[in-house]
């Protein structure tokens, strides 16, 4: 029997959770909010582990392993928008990126071929920044820390990790296609 559905139902357990930490969060249940997001992190870094180390690696995994957290970080920064405790230009900057990214990788699926998940570092260092910066915010109303500068620090790093790594998606991606393209026709 095949164990490789294991990582991607972790998967979709952390898109269920989208739903109960938009809930509490509108609640002012920031405690619960905090939990529920450890959760959803310490279910990434397992179904991740587990795929890795056990090579249970599917086609499906790779989608839906950065859908779940797009999922899950695009709502936490709508509803703190929402709540005004985050400014809306960083949460439209953090969605502009993704939707970007999610209509150039349609676009290549369409017109070039499949595209594999292949997560680059800055973006990488972009999720961290937007975590790190959702999970301040989040402690902040609950706990008092950390500091405003903290969070104004974040924020800028969450604009500039989004802008880098939005222009590299675009710039590597671009000449995948070119490449692909030039191979066909010669």
């Amino acid at each position: 029997m095949s164990w490789t559905w294991i990582p991607n139902a972790i998967c979709v357990f952390r898109i269920l959770l989208v739903g109960p930490v938009v809930w509490v969060l509108l609640q002012a249940q920031y405690s619960i909010a905090l939990i529920l997001i450890a959760a959803a992190g310490l279910s990434d870094g397992l179904d991740g582990f587990l795929a890795k180390r056990y090579d249970w690696r599917t086609r499906l995994g790779s989608l839906l392993d950065p859908a779940a957290d797009k999922l899950l970080l695009v709502s936490v920064f709508l509803t703190l928008t929402y709540l005004d405790l985050a400014p809306a230009w960083l949460a439209l900057t953090v969605i502009l990126r993704d939707v970007v990214i999610v209509c150039g990788a349609a676009a290549y699926q369409l017109l070039i071929g499949p595209v594999h998940g292949e997560p680059r570092r800055i973006s990488k260092l972009n999720t961290a920044c937007q975590l790190l910066f959702v999970l301040s915010i989040i402690t902040q109303q609950d706990y008092g820390r950390p500091p405003d500068i903290s969070i104004l620090l974040l924020g800028a790093g969450v604009f500039y990790t989004s802008v880098i790594s939005g222009i590299d998606y675009i710039l590597t991606w671009s000449k995948r296609a070119w490449q692909a393209k030039t191979r066909v026709s010669t």
